[in-house]
């Protein structure tokens, strides 16, 4: 399918109105799915020409992002990567789970950025952070989409490696789906409920009678401290 390649427009921008030097590409993995992280690449990228066919994880064969995320290893400037687990998202929620995962990704950046861009329309980060968002970055961006690319495949090996460490795992196929529900993993929920890995605060257990009883509940939150407090950072 024919898309138009993400370019450095925000980058180039970034750096004209805000002096930014350094700016990283924010994109996430493993929101939706059912079990596992969810993961956060930061990858700075400077102004170089992209490598050919970068574009969002999504639209990529898993051939594809796996070569693409070999070339983008080497020839991004720097990435890091930052997870939230089953059990950190349960026990938080998503939305503070995401940014725990993001600042991880950045603190593990060897250089601090100036500016992130961060894709969709919500500034889960915020403070001290600067965040421009960008929606579909993942596509218009060239740092958002390298860091799409990389988290995609990093994670999805993270769950095929999870899915061969016992074999317990093995009914539900996590190589295959990531943890993301699909007719198999639902099947072996059914079968054998959830493992560790799952999200139990999760309303697909609603659907599970018979496992119904180990749904999480989180605790409630102050939103206004939570939800807002993370979108005191600045956001250009």
């Amino acid at each position: 399918m024919p898309y138009e390649a993400p370019t450095h427009t925000v980058e180039r921008s970034l750096r004209a109105t805000t002096g930014a030097k350094t700016v990283a590409g924010i994109d996430e993995v493993g929101r939706g799915a059912w079990a596992g992280p969810v993961t956060v690449c930061a990858a700075v990228t400077g102004l170089r020409r992209p490598p050919d066919g970068l574009t969002d994880s999504k639209l990529l064969t898993p051939k594809r992002r796996g070569e693409l995320a070999t070339v983008l290893d080497t020839w991004v400037t720097c990435h890091a990567l930052g997870h939230a687990s089953s059990e950190e998202i349960d026990d938080l929620g998503m939305t503070a789970a995401l940014r725990l995962a993001a600042v991880r990704a950045l603190e593990a950046l060897p250089v601090v950025p100036d500016a992130v861009i961060l894709d969709g329309s919500h500034n889960y980060l915020g403070g001290p952070w600067r965040v421009r968002t960008v929606i579909k970055g993942d596509q218009s961006c060239v740092s958002v989409a390298a860091a799409s690319v990389l988290a995609k495949v990093r994670r999805d090996a993270m769950m095929a490696e999870l899915g061969a460490a016992a074999a317990e795992y093995a009914p539900f196929a996590f190589d295959a789906n990531a943890g993301y529900p699909s007719p198999v993993h639902k099947a072996a929920l059914r079968e054998w409920g959830p493992t560790p890995h799952h999200r139990m605060s999760w309303s697909f257990l609603d659907a599970l009678p018979q496992w119904r009883h180990m749904k999480k509940t989180r605790v409630p939150v102050d939103t206004a401290a939570s939800e807002g407090g993370v979108q005191l950072g600045l956001d250009f």
